[in-house]
């Protein structure tokens, strides 16, 4: 407020006046946007700034200047700069005597106002001027905002109400008019009713006054109640269309959430669909690469016993060699026991005589046999600890591979109580998903993440097994090594002792040879010593039968492992088939997922259909409701058309009567 204050100020400074300061107080308070200036003597310098002030504010809504005695300078001033204005909605003027000047600055201002709403103008002269009045009128037909005219109390005869009445056919915006007191009479009066059945859209026309007579008011009356009730009816036709509009606005707004919605969940689900193929995508490669990583491992497997069996085989091989050597070495001693048999034969003479020396060397012989043989019972106490050994990494490999076993069967239990929890999950959410789509899919999310996370876990714990199993095999076939490494050692220790043997008995009988002549008394002394070398012969070959016997058992046992193994393959193979069966199914069941889906986006076609059938259906409601209205309208216009024709019927009747009664001679002559 005190922003318009300044601007009136410096307005009135502009013009070299000094501001009025009830003025200044009237712009201080302004409430509701109401300028109050009524009964203020406002002068020429005022009208001039204020007209300037209300040319460009648009806090004023309503301009009170009733009975302030503009002159018509002043009047001019205010209004011409009212004429830019474009809030202003309520105009008082009442009181002003305003004349010719104040007629033609109202007529520029309803001309060039596109805003104002309401003018009064009670207690002026505005019908004294003709001609000014003939524009005020002219102007008044052009306009298309004001509402409500007072005209009360403003000289206005016959040719104003002729004026008036042409530019009331003209104008189809003015609803209220107020003529009362004034000195409009019979011919205007009959001017005004003939403008009537033209204009529809003032209800309101007041003359009374105005020597009006009483038949005319009563024509007046009724075309204002028929003009009354058309602008009710209007009103209520209006109120329909706006409340039916908002309807269908509604049922549109509604209608396309409906639809944006359906399409936002067609998109959720497609969406939904295509994040459930890629993770389907995405554990069918990973259990691929699981897949193949078996098969590599049962691949290194095959491998490793492809080498275990050549292993084999090398060690049989070496066995037959020693077996041969074995028998070679028996022929030759069965050669040499017959040559010496025979230089015995020949010789017993000659080894009389060297008995004593015999017998000293059959003691130092017991000697080293008994060494010998403490050398053989330290060698089959080590044959024996390490077949202990052997029988217990047996038994740590038949522990570990139950252990293993029993692993696999906890696994496989685990990923079947998964899969059953996956699939009761699954049908719960088959039977909730109609209620709670996004609940379904948050929920599936969260099981096959679970899932994954588990068969991740199962996966992590498979290569943990599969990497104990290689470990423990490792271990057996390194230890198998050690065994193997021993055995060798064994024989090759005792090959060396059968050679230190052989060269020794060989010594003994190029000495017996040298001795023969000395050795014929104790021929009885080295048969028994000959046949002592056979028996310990025979217990070599006991021992390396015990041997063979051995390495029999050792390859039956390898055979077994190797039997284990095959069937352990074939175990895997089919877990694998089971897996890709389970596979299957989980693939089976996603394909009967993607039907549902197909058929939820076929129901969801279907509504849509209804939706759109709903639609029509209000669409056709709509048009069956404007066409009523149209045809209410036409009937509207047939009852105006009826009541216009009754009106002029009226208006002929009541000129027929007025010619005829003794009344005309008296009346005025055009």
């Amino acid at each position: 407020m005190e922003e318009v204050q300044r601007s009136y100020s410096r307005l009135c400074k502009e013009n070299g006046a000094e501001p009025q300061e009830t003025v200044l107080q009237r712009l201080q308070e302004l409430p509701r946007g109401r300028l109050d200036l009524a009964t203020q003597s406002l002068t020429v310098d005022t009208c001039r700034a204020l007209g300037k002030l209300l040319q460009k504010e648009t806090l004023v809504t309503e301009l009170i200047l009733s009975d302030c005695m503009l002159s018509e300078e002043g009047a001019t001033l205010l209004l011409q700069g009212l004429c830019a204005n474009t809030v202003l909605r309520f105009l008082d003027l009442k009181g002003n005597n305003l004349q010719a000047a104040g007629a033609k600055a109202l007529g520029r201002l309803l001309r060039q106002n596109k805003c104002l709403q309401s003018l009064t103008l009670e207690w002026n002269n505005l019908g004294t001027w003709e001609d000014a009045f003939a524009t005020f009128c002219g102007a008044l037909a052009a306009n298309s905002t004001l509402r409500q005219l007072d005209l009360r109390n403003n000289q206005i005869s016959h040719k104003g109400a002729e004026a008036l009445a042409l530019a009331l056919k003209s104008n189809a915006h003015l609803q209220q008019l107020d003529l009362r007191w004034n000195n409009i009479g019979l011919l205007g009066g009959r001017a005004l009713v003939s403008c009537l059945p033209g204009n529809r859209t003032l209800w309101r026309l007041d003359l009374a006054g105005n020597s009006v007579p009483s038949d005319v008011l009563r024509a007046v009356e009724q075309a204002m109640d028929h003009n009354q009730d058309r602008e009710a009816s209007f009103r209520e036709n209006q109120a329909r269309t706006r409340v039916l509009s908002k309807e269908v606005r509604l049922l549109q707004e509604e209608k396309s959430k409906q639809f944006l919605d359906l399409m936002e969940t067609i998109d959720k689900q497609r969406e939904e669909m295509a994040r459930s193929s890629r993770t389907s995508a995405a554990r069918m490669g990973q259990l691929q690469e699981a897949l193949n990583e078996r098969h590599s491992i049962i691949n290194a497997l095959k491998a490793k016993l492809q080498m275990a069996e050549a292993a084999l085989a090398l060690s049989e091989q070496k066995a037959q060699d020693l077996g041969e050597r074995l028998a070679t070495a028996e022929q030759e001693h069965r050669s040499l026991t017959q040559k010496q048999a025979k230089e015995h034969r020949l010789e017993q003479q000659e080894a009389a005589e060297r008995e004593s020396k015999l017998l000293k060397d059959l003691s130092a012989a017991t000697e080293k046999n008994l060494l010998l043989q403490n050398q053989v019972d330290e060698l089959e106490r080590k044959v024996q600890s390490q077949q202990d050994q052997l029988l217990q990494t047996r038994q740590e490999l038949t522990s570990k591979s139950a252990e293993l076993k029993m692993r696999a069967i906890q696994a496989e239990e685990r990923l079947e109580l998964e899969k059953k929890r996956s699939r009761q999950s699954l049908e719960d959410s088959e039977t909730l998903r109609f209620k709670e789509v996004e609940h379904m899919t948050r929920h599936l999310e969260e099981t096959e993440k679970a899932m994954q996370e588990r068969v991740q876990k199962l996966e992590a714990a498979r290569l943990s097994l599969e990497e104990e199993l290689s470990r423990v095999k490792a271990m057996a076939l390194s230890e198998r090594g050690q065994a193997e490494e021993e055995l060798i050692k064994a024989k090759n220790q005792v090959r060396l002792e059968e050679q230190q043997r052989l060269a020794h008995l060989e010594e003994r009988l190029r000495l017996l040879a040298q001795a023969r002549d000395e050795a014929q008394g104790a021929c009885l002394q080295q048969r028994q010593t000959v046949a002592e070398a056979q028996a310990r012969a025979g217990q070599l070959g006991l021992q390396v039968e015990g041997l063979k016997r051995r390495l029999e058992e050792l390859q039956q046992e390898l055979s077994n492992k190797d039997q284990e193994k095959v069937a352990e393959v074939t175990r895997v193979r089919v877990e694998l088939q089971e897996q890709n069966g389970r596979l299957q199914a989980e693939l089976m069941a996603q394909e009967t997922l993607k039907e549902k889906v197909a058929a939820l986006e076929r129901q969801l076609k279907v509504i849509t259909t209804d939706h759109r059938e709903a639609l029509l259906d209000r669409e056709s409601e709509n048009a069956s409701l404007r066409e009523k209205l149209r045809l209410k309208e036409a009937e509207m216009a047939r009852i105006r058309d009826e009541e216009a024709q009754r009106a002029s019927f009226l208006q002929n009747a009541v000129l027929a009567y007025v010619q005829g009664s003794p009344l005309r001679a008296l009346s005025p002559q055009k």
